[in-house]
Formats: structure tokens, C-alpha cells, sequence
């Protein structure tokens, strides 16, 4: 059986929890894309890994009001600077949330969906909340799939985001090449 990562509210964490390099990078409300962006040296990328109508994990179902058994789009992408992936990004958004102005989403391709969900006036995000990422939690294998050596855990944030009262969760995965999550990493083995 496999293990769903733990979320919680980022004001349930105390900050000494949290690794310091990364804090900034999992409170910020604002774009992680643009971010991302503004940091790269290189050539900033985003390469979709899979993009499917499927059944989201329970947390994510119940987080977005989904019955169980309903079905959504679930799009996995990794976001790459200078062709090193510095996150791997996990969208699920519900079918009937796919309709209207938002049918767009289905059809992102490379575009990155930060772009387009901050760019819309009517744009409202939910709390922020954040998990430490473990070996055996379904996420933790869809983001290290493509890794050599998968590091102990990784930290990711998740958010509902609204359109026009349609939501979609947008989870945010920071990955062993990430600057900020190199640097934590040197923290943890240190301890």
C-alpha cells in the first residue's frame, strides 16, 4: 500500500522544522514560476512528464470537494533550469472544472501554469500547505522517478487555486538540484 504525504497548513509548522533554505521558497504566495524564472541562469523550461484523466489521491479529492471515485485532469510536469529539474509540479483539476474559460488548462503543453493562473484577475489561492516528502508516499516516487540517487525526503507546498469558482490544486515538489534544496540538504546530513 501506498502512502499519501502528510500536509498541513504552513502556520501549523514551527520554523525550526522547516529546512531554513527552502522557508522562503515554500511561504511565498506569490508565482513560484516567475521566481523560478528570475533565478535560472540558464534556460528555464517546463517538460510535462504525463497528462491524464484520473482518479486524484484521497487527500487531493477531498481537498478539492471531489466525491470519491470522481474523476479529474491530473498533469505532472518537471521544471527545469539549464536541463537540471528543480521541481516537479503535480496539477489536479476536476473535470467540471474544465470547462468555460478554464477548458485552456488542458491544453497548457510546456506552457507553464503559474503563467497563466496569475496572470487571471479572478484568481484566488487557498493556504498554503506544506509536507515533508517520504520514500513510500506516492508523491515522493512520481517526483524522484527520474532521479539517480532520491535524496531521504523532500519538501513540497500545495495549493487550491479558484477561477470563477472552479478550483484546481496545484502541489509544488522541491528537488535535489533546486539551489535552495542543495543547500538544505547539506543542513540535514550535518546534523
Amino acid at each position: 500500500m501506498t502512502l499519501e504525504s502528510h500536509w498541513q497548513p504552513y502556520n501549523r509548522y514551527r520554523y525550526s522544522e522547516i529546512p531554513p533554505a527552502l522557508c522562503s521558497w515554500l511561504l511565498d504566495p506569490e508565482s513560484l514560476t516567475l521566481r523560478l524564472q528570475q533565478l535560472c541562469p540558464g534556460r528555464f523550461e517546463v517538460r510535462v512528464v504525463s497528462q491524464l484523466r484520473g482518479r486524484p489521491a484521497l487527500n487531493e479529492a477531498q481537498v478539492l470537494g471531489m466525491r470519491n471515485g470522481s474523476h479529474a485532469l491530473i498533469r505532472q510536469v518537471l521544471l527545469l533550469c539549464g536541463g537540471q529539474p528543480w521541481i516537479f509540479a503535480r496539477t489536479v483539476i476536476p473535470l467540471r472544472s474544465l470547462r468555460g474559460r478554464l477548458k485552456r488548462l488542458a491544453h497548457l503543453g510546456t506552457r507553464p501554469l503559474g503563467g497563466v493562473l496569475f496572470a487571471d484577475p479572478g484568481m484566488r489561492r487557498g493556504v498554503v500547505e506544506m509536507a515533508c516528502i517520504r520514500p513510500g508516499q506516492a508523491l515522493y516516487t512520481a517526483a524522484t522517478a527520474h532521479l539517480h540517487e532520491p535524496p531521504p525526503a523532500i519538501w513540497g507546498r500545495r495549493s487550491v487555486f479558484t477561477i470563477t469558482r472552479k478550483p484546481l490544486l496545484v502541489s509544488e515538489v522541491f528537488l535535489p538540484d533546486f539551489p535552495a534544496a542543495s543547500a538544505a540538504r547539506r543542513v540535514w546530513k550535518s546534523r
